[in-house]
């Protein structure tokens, strides 16, 4: 009797490693979904549809991206030789930035004050598409909650995260995932420089942004599984 009863639960266990599917990777989503989304997309923006543009990249990451799980990117750090996604143990927030592409005034204080409060539940990560001495002047500006990245197409191992994140979904874009590294949400986001904007109101306004991504993503407590979506 014991040892039917072991023999069966040797097999459900079995059954039950079986039944579940390895989750799908980020870059083949994306690459198995880029050609319908930008031949849509495209034609969106030709016809100055910039609702319907939003609508499709939405569309695109709720229910082709959302609950895959992110490629295990190994990154330069600028204040460190590599950095490797899975060497956090909890949830990720990227946002991929150009140095000669102008931030927000409010962009960088709004990331300082969100890391320092998140310290001990998330991981803020600015990747920068950029060589490291493009960096000089900016990378100081982040305190040291934030880590620091850079990628450039000059670089002979950055070939696969250009592809997959800047040629694909642009920037400046932001990548929630889960401390699993599964995609919970990316967001583009909303840049528009005004110079003469007061600084409380500009770090106001970017603070609001990328706090709600934040909130709704630390607070989802199921991530969407992929659906079919018609583009």
């Amino acid at each position: 009797m014991t040892r039917k009863l072991l023999l069966l639960a040797v097999l459900l266990f079995i059954t039950s490693g079986q039944s579940q599917e390895a989750p799908i990777a980020f870059s083949d989503a994306l690459h198995n979904n880029l050609k319908a989304y930008n031949k849509a997309s495209n034609a969106a923006y030709e016809n100055k549809d910039f609702a319907e543009g939003q609508r499709l990249f939405d569309s695109l990451v709720r229910y082709k991206l959302v609950g895959t799980q992110f490629d295990d990117f190994t990154l330069k750090g600028y204040q460190s030789k590599k950095v490797q996604l899975n060497q956090f143990k909890k949830p990720v927030f990227i946002v991929t930035y150009a140095s000669w592409c102008v931030i927000n005034k409010g962009d960088i204080p709004a990331l300082n004050q969100l890391a320092n409060e998140h310290r001990s539940d998330l991981q803020v990560i600015v990747l920068f598409w950029d060589e490291k001495s493009a960096l000089k002047k900016i990378a100081p500006q982040f305190n040291d909650a934030i880590k620091i990245c850079y990628a450039n197409e000059s670089y002979d191992n950055d070939s696969h995260i250009i592809a997959t994140l800047k040629h694909t979904l642009g920037f400046p874009t932001s990548y929630f995932m889960d401390e699993n590294k599964k995609i919970v949400s990316i967001k583009r986001i909303s840049n528009d420089y005004q110079p003469k904007m007061p600084s409380e109101k500009a770090l106001s306004i970017s603070y609001a942004q990328f706090n709600g991504v934040i909130n709704e993503s630390l607070l989802s407590k199921n991530i969407a599984t992929s659906t079919l979506a018609t583009f």
